[in-house]
């Protein structure tokens, strides 16, 4: 049973649907006042895993580290780095007990989980703050407890579980069209293809550059007569220029965010000067939102958010110089510009003037309820949105994906790592850059990588302008990587239904082995994950490898794909060395478990999710099967499939 106590006069942020029970007490948590914060402390045994923090660094048990929640854009990070895009305040502690704590502010929020050897977890916080204590028989039922109090998943269409490919950088039709070309003509799969910041008219918000993109809306249903949808990027600022209908509306309704003297607050951005739309205002939230109808009505159905931390160059207080003398760092309690601006501009929630600085790391998940609640209006089926910003509770309206990262082993390692923690603050639709988003990705890294994202329900190759393009077909042995994005198409019968299921049942879609398995070995593995109720994943993530070690909990049917096909064996309980080649996906069916496979094609459009047999030891599975656009997403459509 899930308690409550509240702190002072938090902010209510939305990241709770259901109530918990109030409480005046804290039952596993010391309280104390320390200057103008409250400070948590919660002892630990010296077996306690902690889980949780979202998409935060390093490794899934964050036990040993410093993390502060503060929505911050930081492309080089690593796992020094305290702060990430998103903020997500849920902690579970797995152990001799088995509870959870979740911080709900959206101010700044310090964790100190076993620093230093302390043998405690230290919380320091905003004096109003509403924590939530969480208890189960397991860390896997605190889990599902928190997800029963913050509601269900965003649902996006069958065709968001398809491959999408992203570059800062397709500047045209000519450009797109030599993506879509290079895909077909290489026969490998393809759904969806993102248009950066190029497609705008100098980079503003809800304009389309008609030089580039004439008659973007045929051009829009030309593409998806062969299967590909275009995908828009939207920022959060909106460009000063009077005689633009978005920003006229803002200005004249007091719909952008204050500075000092209460003007609208003036902050520099890609198209340069912008201001920043007040989300925390319902009308605002409505008035930005129905923008989105100007791309709709082109035919669009799906969007991603960026550069809403919100992100800063610099402002009308800092200025040019100072941006460039305070360049991004890793460290994000450096005084960069955008945390100095984050203390000179100003929000109107309910008639009171609020500092963004303390609820900042709310912004980017209102712009995402702003788009998200009125695309439901707009559009008649699902749409896909996802967005870099985030804070608990959005991922009612979209997904996310985990921001600006690198073409790195290390930053492929980090991805497996973060995607349960991300789950299990209620982010189903998620995943990273395939690939990496900076820096120059080689073939080796690519094909393991994508043999990793082959299970993310979020699969997108994206890329930064300047670096190595990586689009699949532009690697030698085009075979190879046709073969491994193939096998997506091949497992949406599986992946579609294991997430919609999860959706519909508070669950998560992927999981740490700890969460089923209580021996000892699995608790700790931070390398291998449970993707829905059939399979286990043990990705190749070291260069060079042409093997690894993979721990079975159970007796589990080992599942070989390449060029070649499905191959499956029998594989006993235990440790051993498995040989996975880089053109090759290795995967495991839990014992007692069936995994749906479809005959793949070249997008979801072409996919028959009726048209299956099941792989593994198992006698029936439980499908999901809709037409992948309906909004009527209920049990009602599992169906039993029975082994034949």
């Amino acid at each position: 049973m899930a308690k409550q106590i509240i702190f002072g006069r938090p902010y209510e942020t939305g990241a709770l649907v259901k109530e918990a029970e109030t409480t005046d007490t804290l039952e596993n948590w010391q309280v104390e006042k320390f200057n103008d914060k409250l400070v948590f402390r919660c002892k630990l045994t010296e077996n306690d895993i902690v889980y949780g923090l979202g998409e935060q660094v390093r490794g899934i048990n964050k036990r040993g580290g410093r993390y502060i929640s503060y929505n911050t854009d930081n492309p080089n990070h690593n796992d020094e780095s305290p702060s990430l895009y998103g903020s997500h305040n849920l902690l579970i502690v797995d152990g001799e007990r088995h509870f959870g704590v979740f911080f709900d502010t959206p101010a700044r929020v310090l964790f100190e989980i076993d620093w230093q050897n302390s043998g405690e977890i230290v919380v320091t916080c905003d004096p109003n703050v509403k924590v939530v204590e969480l208890a189960g028989e397991s860390a896997y039922a605190v889990a599902k407890e928190f997800l029963s109090l913050i509601g269900q998943s965003h649902i996006p269409p069958l065709w968001a579980f398809g491959f999408g490919q992203s570059r800062w950088g397709y500047k045209n039709r000519k450009d797109i069209d030599a993506v879509a070309d290079g895909y077909r003509n290489a026969n490998i799969p393809l759904d969806w293809i993102c248009m950066d910041i190029d497609y705008m008219d100098r980079f503003i918000d809800f304009t389309v550059n008609s030089k580039r993109f004439p008659d973007l809306k045929g051009y829009a249903e030309t593409l998806k007569q062969r299967g590909i949808r275009l995908v828009p990027i939207i920022d959060a600022g909106v460009k000063i220029e009077p005689g633009n209908d978005t920003y006229d509306q803002g200005v004249k309704n007091g719909y952008f965010c204050t500075n000092h003297e209460g003007e609208p607050f003036k902050a520099a951005v890609w198209p340069g000067m912008t201001h920043f739309p007040d989300f925390f205002q319902p009308e605002a939230r409505e008035w930005f939102g129905n923008e989105y109808r100007k791309l709709t009505d082109l035919g669009i159905e799906g969007f991603w958010n960026d550069m809403n931390e919100p992100a800063i160059f610099y402002s009308e207080y800092t200025g040019i110089l100072n941006a460039l003398a305070s360049a991004p760092s890793i460290d994000s309690e450096k005084e960069t510009n955008a945390y100095k601006d984050y203390r000179n501009f100003y929000h109107n929630i309910d008639g009171e003037r609020v500092l963004h600085d303390k609820v900042h790391n709310l912004y980017g998940a209102l712009m995402t309820r702003a788009a998200s609640e009125q695309l439901n209006k707009i559009l008649p089926s699902r749409f896909l949105l996802f967005s870099r910003a985030s804070y608990v509770g959005a991922h009612r309206y979209g997904g996310i994906w985990t921001g600006d990262n690198g073409s790195s082993w290390d930053h492929l390692a980090r991805n497996v790592r973060q995607m349960p923690s991300i789950n299990m603050v209620g982010f189903l639709y998620s995943g990273a850059d395939t690939g990496g988003f900076g820096g120059n990705c080689g073939r080796e890294l690519m094909l393991r990588w994508l043999a990793f994202s082959v299970f993310t329900p979020l699969m997108r190759n994206h890329s930064a302008i300047l670096t190595k393009r990586q689009e699949c077909y532009r690697y030698g042995g085009q075979e190879d990587f046709q073969s491994v994005v193939s096998l997506r198409y091949k497992l949406l019968p599986y992946i579609y239904s294991e997430f919609v299921k999860a959706a519909l049942s508070g669950d998560m879609y992927i999981k740490p082995l700890g969460f089923e398995y209580s021996d000892e070995r699995s608790r700790r593995i931070e390398d291998q994950l449970l993707v829905g109720e059939s399979i286990m994943i043990a990705p190749v993530i070291e260069k060079g490898a042409k093997s690894r070690t993979v721990w079975l909990p159970e007796d589990m049917t080992e599942v070989r794909y390449d060029t070649n096909g499905f191959g499956c064996e029998k594989i006993p309980k235990g440790l051993r060395e498995v040989k996975v080649a880089p053109n090759e996906v290795v995967f495991y069916i839990r014992s007692g478990k069936c995994v749906p496979i479809c005959k793949g094609a070249q997008c979801t459009s072409e996919i028959n999710l009726r048209d299956v047999v099941l792989l593994g030891d198992g006698k029936e599975y439980r499908q999901y099967i809709d037409d992948g656009f309906t909004k009527n997403v209920t049990e009602n459509n599992i169906v039993v499939l029975q082994k034949k």
